[in-house]
């Protein structure tokens, strides 16, 4: 996957250690069979098949395993693709309840005796949907279909072709005879396909053929314009293009009264999908590789849409890769933190112990390197090899150790202290609980400056700098690091404050949005989400930008990384709407693993009304609210319905609680349709 870039037509690697997968694999399972069973199987790769230690002889397609209890070891070499099995009987199937190891540590004794293998460490083998013994996965692809363009201009020696909005496949030239060698210049803009000598993605296909013929170049490219050049020698019928996507549906959603709002959120959506394939990948045009802070991002606005567990334990397994660790993921200080952080993201939102639980020793062993790397104060800077990014900022000082990783570092140790205490390493969440106190006492006492009412930038040679940034500041809110009087003023010193260098890019927006939404602004961040996406779809964008400043001009827009066509134009982290509308304004939220609680706070935030669903482990939930009602429904776990009222609010279905201050709460149980009548707190 992260081998497919190109630019200008030339491989362009990752700069990174990539690792590959282990080529033998040792699979098992213990059964308990009322009968015999007749068990179909069949491996990628050499294998050996044992029943209770036992090998079988004769590995033609089938075998049988007799009635009663057995284990079955299955062990597969397979240097090329990762060696895979599968299995149908009756009552032998393989599935994730079966246990595997890359390295058994059996042997046998001189009397042919097998050792004890207890010093194993065995996980739970890794599936997905190939559900039949034709589907072998080293040959999966995702699925195509066929799109054409909406608009064909033909000149003299080119054609421009606009397939109306951003895509990504593979171009099929249908009918083409002659001799010749033609190029394909892509273009997420029309600019960009008009310039074959800045344009960032091109093909060259060699043709020589006196009958009509197909042809498709072998790599998929991300475009809206394709301009055909070259085509002297050369006839061509007609041009299509495959669209390459992930088969994953929507099962979360929003609407609301107001239709811009909507149109940002179906933008949304499509940004994120179109950035959705084996992985969650950055961008289609550029990189197409998996980087920690963008998948971060993609996984928070994959639970609010498509809750797709599946893409996110693959992309998180990739980014981490092997033991031993020689780097941060991606290189990049923040991006190992945002790992971290994922898996307590992943576990509030699934409930899905067990991938915490297998993925502990690899988060131990890259914590294990982040803690060596630290400052005789403790604290952690820039060392040689290390890419601290933030955010792409001009200006951005990274000297010194910087306020925002010590607070990313902090909550690092927060999350590895829940998973060393589901894993049952309970001297470890001791000492990651006591890592991160100590830490966070350090944050507020080098970072916190009274005058300023914010967390500084930076500490450089041990002296706190003059120098006030958002990334902190915005953080430690929805991590409830400050108190209630730090929120409000950092709320004013800081975020609504124009002296302190703005945000430009979607990324780092979403975290001042979030902020912002957690302090209650859901006013003012819906005027923000209409000025700033809103203002994309104003310059005719059909995905989110990687980045957009509202002071350039025309296809100043298009510039990035010190190339006209450079930035892209369908990036992840530019779908966080999706996310800040559900958890914001819908207002769904997990308090416990798997939504067995949850919370829901509807904000309208100057809209008329709200409508949506969020999805859950195993059902969704159901949210309606307009000025005097508000309807509620879900599927599973106990939730608690917050909101404000005016007046006396009514519920048939259940008992409305006051909290005081025009406060009331309600308890939603599944399975029951919930009717609130109330007069909705208008903000002045």
């Amino acid at each position: 996957m992260q081998n497919r870039r190109t630019e200008r037509n030339a491989f362009f690697p990752i700069f990174w250690k990539m690792d590959s997968h282990y080529p033998l694999v040792d699979f098992h399972k213990d059964f308990s069979l009322p009968n015999a069973d007749t068990v179909n199987f069949q491996t990628e790769g050499i294998c050996n098949i044992k029943i209770d230690g036992k090998a079988i002889d004769d590995l033609t397609g089938t075998f049988i395993v007799p009635a009663g209890k057995h284990r079955i070891n299955v062990k597969i070499y397979n240097q090329a693709t990762p060696p895979t099995v599968f299995m149908s009987g009756r009552y032998v199937k393989t599935d994730a309840s079966w246990l595997a190891t890359f390295e058994d540590k059996e042997w046998i004794d001189e009397t042919g005796k097998s050792s004890d293998v207890s010093a194993t460490n065995y996980q739970s083998a890794g599936y997905w949907n190939f559900n039949s013994v034709n589907q072998i996965p080293s040959r999966f692809v995702l699925p195509v279909i066929v799109q054409r363009p909406v608009s064909v201009i033909k000149n003299s020696n080119s054609i421009l072709l606009d397939f109306g909005k951003e895509t990504f496949g593979f171009v099929k030239l249908h009918g083409i005879v002659g001799n010749g060698k033609l190029q394909l210049v892509y273009g997420e803009s029309k600019e960009e396909a008009l310039d074959p000598e800045h344009a960032e993605t091109f093909d060259w296909i060699t043709i020589s053929s006196s009958k009509k013929i197909d042809t498709t170049p072998q790599l998929s490219k991300a475009f809206r314009y394709v301009n055909i050049r070259n085509m002297d020698g050369l006839q061509l019928d007609s041009v299509s293009m495959l669209y390459e996507y992930a088969d994953l549906k929507d099962k979360g959603n929003f609407t609301c009264s107001d239709e811009e709002l909507n149109k940002i959120y179906d933008v949304a959506k499509y940004t994120l999908h179109l950035s959705t394939r084996e992985f969650f990948i950055d961008g289609i045009k550029r990189d197409r590789w998996i980087w920690s802070g963008d998948a971060t991002q993609s996984y928070l606005m994959n639970y609010y849409l498509m809750n797709d567990n599946e893409t996110v334990k693959r992309t998180m397994y990739a980014l981490r890769g092997k033991d031993p660790v020689t780097s941060h993921i991606n290189t990049i200080m923040d991006y190992t933190f945002y790992w971290f952080l994922s898996f307590y993201d992943y576990y509030m939102f699934t409930g899905d112990k067990t991938f915490l639980v297998n993925n502990y020793d690899r988060m131990k062993t890259l914590m294990d390197y982040v803690v060596s790397r630290r400052n005789k104060d403790g604290l952690l800077e820039g060392m040689t090899g290390d890419w601290v990014f933030v955010d792409w900022a001009k200006g951005l000082s990274k000297k010194g150790a910087l306020s925002f990783e010590q607070l990313l570092f902090a909550r690092g140790l927060e999350t590895m202290a829940i998973c060393a205490d589901l894993s049952n390493h309970k001297e470890d969440a001791t000492q990651y609980k006591e890592m991160a106190k100590d830490l966070k006492a350090k944050l507020f006492q080098y970072y916190w400056n009274d005058q300023h009412q914010a967390l500084m930038h930076s500490r450089i040679d041990g002296t706190q700098s003059d120098n006030v940034t958002r990334y902190a500041n915005m953080f430690a809110i929805f991590f409830n690091y400050f108190n209630d009087a730090q929120k409000s003023e950092v709320k004013k010193s800081v975020l609504l404050n124009d002296k302190v260098p703005s945000i430009t890019t979607p990324y780092m927006r979403f975290y001042e949005l979030e902020a912002l939404c957690a302090l209650g602004s859901q006013d003012y961040v819906l005027k923000e989400m209409k000025d700033y996406w809103g203002g994309m779809l104003k310059l005719g964008a059909t995905s989110f930008w990687e980045e957009y400043d509202p002071s350039k001009k025309g296809a100043e827009h298009y510039e990035m990384y010190g190339r006209k066509y450079g930035k892209s134009l369908c990036h992840a982290w530019g779908a966080s709407p999706i996310y800040l509308l559900g958890k914001y304004y819908l207002g769904v939220s997990p308090t416990s693993p798997g939504f067995e609680t949850y919370e829901i706070k509807p904000a309208l935030g100057g809209l008329k009304w709200i409508d949506g669903v969020v999805p859950t482990p195993k059902g969704e939930v159901r949210v309606y609210c307009n000025t005097f009602n508000i309807k509620i429904s879900a599927s599973e776990g106990v939730g608690r319905l917050v909101f404000n009222s005016m007046n006396a609010p009514k519920c048939k279905e259940g008992k409305v609680i006051s909290k005081g201050s025009n406060q009331y709460e309600l308890e939603i149980k599944k399975g029951q349709t919930y009717s609130i009548d109330y007069k909705a707190v208008i903000s002045k």
